[in-house]
């Protein structure tokens, strides 16, 4: 199998005054092509800082990561987000809906951003997967947190990624409704045939996937494979 994620020596030390906090330490992983794959660990152990680096939304001290073929360290701000917007997508514990859009409006603009024909088509196709052909003229106040996390998901599957990032997807939700937003979430993915790699403190979600990476004040202490 082709690993559509390579991540080698990866470290990540901020400032804060005189003082320096290593984040990341020395990590090194893989992800295979369709593969589901877990980032778990405490508070403070550098999950979300990890998925940031290996989406490119930020840039390691050292080491280097290879997304989909490319290596994103010699890359620039416009060529990363180049290479996100074609082949990346992202799911927020905060939804990160616009609230002055629809659910409809929150998955075509990046649809028509990145120039897809018939984009309010396959919006509402996707909106229609995960059960919100009902409410697409509604805006992200008038849905529920299940809800707005739902149009989060169509958005996220819209421009077809190959690599979808998932931070705490499940965070700011009660159980029932992040067992639902969880099936919805796998569902999609294998029909889609996505690599999903989600950061969750939450064990049951994480044992969903292939294999999870377990982190502790920023080194990898354990990985595993599920099952």
């Amino acid at each position: 199998m082709t690993n559509i994620l390579n991540v080698e020596n990866l470290e990540k030390t901020y400032k804060s005054g005189e003082k320096e906090l290593k984040v990341l330490d020395n990590i090194s992983f893989n992800i295979q092509v369709g593969e589901t794959f877990a980032i778990v660990g405490p508070s403070g152990s550098g999950k979300t800082t990890l998925l940031g680096l290996c989406a490119g939304l930020d840039q390691s001290d050292t080491g280097e990561i290879e997304l989909c073929g490319t290596k994103i360290n010699t890359l620039n701000e416009d060529e990363r987000a180049l290479l996100r917007n074609k082949n990346v997508g992202f799911i927020f514990q905060d939804f990160q809906l616009l609230s002055t859009l629809t659910a409809l409006e929150n998955v075509t603009v990046p649809l028509e951003l990145q120039g897809a024909k018939n984009p309010d088509i396959i919006a509402k196709d996707l909106l229609g997967k995960v059960g919100l052909a009902d409410r697409i003229d509604h805006y992200p106040s008038q849905l529920s947190g299940g809800e707005q996390q739902r149009v989060a998901l169509a958005r996220a599957f819209s421009n077809n990624p190959s690599i979808l990032f998932a931070d705490e997807p499940t965070g700011n939700l009660d159980a029932e409704t992040s067992e639902k937003v969880v099936q919805l979430l796998f569902d999609l993915n294998k029909e889609a045939g996505t690599t999903l790699v989600i950061v969750t403190h939450d064990m049951d979600l994480a044992k969903m996937t292939q294999r999870i990476l377990r982190l502790q004040r920023g080194k990898i202490m354990q990985e595993q494979t599920v099952g």
